[in-house]
């Protein structure tokens, strides 16, 4: 695919048109943006598939469930949508959103959210690594954010993908000013929760742990515990104190954007000597496999011609 190609570096859909993500646009006025009053996911496309497209379709109708928003559309539609646009950019590993926003009001200066235009829009990159795999093992490190919690579940529901980051982006400052590439939060009580997209792992002994509360129910998180059942390891889903994390043999991160993402320092404590341990390596290259599955892949048409 040549770089020339309009829509190699992101498309967009938008209202049954695809175009360069470049100039796709939303109304200032939408809720989505006045509010944060939307709710989104993310497939990954591998190698000219979608990986695991109907859970993440799955979790999506839940969120809209969830938010009361009401795009117009069935599945069938937002799957048309989706493998319409990856097809006509011609990429064969990308990152795809899919989003409900709240949308306009539909009655000026009403702050009434049944009063507003409910609407459905995509888009795909090329695939994003939330860390590059030719990163060193060195430089895959954490930071426990200080300064600030995860935001409560009682006030925004982690199981509903959001874009509400106040408090990411707050540790992630917190975690480039003292030099380290991710963060980590925790919830009020001490214990691990997730970080800015994506779940947390720890491995001790023969028991795979991962929180239970203030965070996503990740796919890339339900593929890991898949994976590790299915190489005989114990999965815990509980809470997890910072303690236990620190003194775990390996931890590492799931997410959507790379699959099985190894950690080899959290603050000051280093794991595994500072490399890749075994078991996070088990687990990257089984993911890998896994996307290759027939059973988990949903192949895109790129020669099919797209809706004028």
């Amino acid at each position: 695919m040549s770089d020339a190609t309009p829509l190699a570096k992101g498309a967009a859909w938008m209202n049954g048109k695809i175009m360069p993500i470049a100039e796709a646009r939303l109304p200032v006025n939408d809720w989505g943006i006045l509010h944060s009053d939307i709710t989104y996911d993310v497939v990954p496309v591998r190698d000219g598939a979608f990986f695991r497209l109907r859970d993440y379709m799955e979790r999506f109708r839940a969120s809209r469930a969830s938010l009361r928003l009401d795009i117009g559309m069935d599945e069938a539609a937002i799957s048309a949508a989706l493998h319409q646009m990856v097809a006509a950019s011609g990429l064969r590993d990308s990152y795809v959103a899919m989003v409900a926003s709240r949308g306009v009001p539909l009655i000026p200066g009403t702050r009434d959210p049944r009063e507003c235009g409910n609407h459905f829009y995509c888009w795909c990159v090329p695939y994003i690594y939330l860390m590059r795999p030719e990163m060193p093992p060195q430089a895959r490190t954490a930071w426990i954010a200080k300064s600030v919690t995860r935001i409560p579940e009682t006030s925004v529901d982690p199981r509903v993908k959001n874009y509400h980051w106040g408090d990411f982006t707050a540790g992630l400052f917190e975690a480039k000013d003292n030099g380290y590439e991710t963060v980590i939060l925790l919830d009020a009580d001490g214990n691990v929760t997730e970080g800015p997209g994506f779940n947390v792992f720890a491995f001790s002994g023969n028991r795979l742990i991962t929180p239970d509360a203030g965070a996503l129910e990740g796919i890339s998180r339900r593929t890991v515990i898949e994976m590790a059942r299915s190489h005989g390891m114990d999965v815990e889903i509980r809470p997890l104190p910072l303690a236990e994390f620190m003194e775990a043999d390996e931890v590492f991160l799931s997410t959507s954007g790379g699959g099985v993402m190894p950690l080899t320092r959290v603050d000051d404590r280093i794991f595994s000597n500072g490399g890749i341990g075994p078991v996070t390596t088990a687990m990257h290259e089984t993911y890998w496999r896994w996307t290759q599955d027939p059973v988990y892949r949903t192949e895109i048409e790129y020669d099919a011609k797209p809706p004028a």
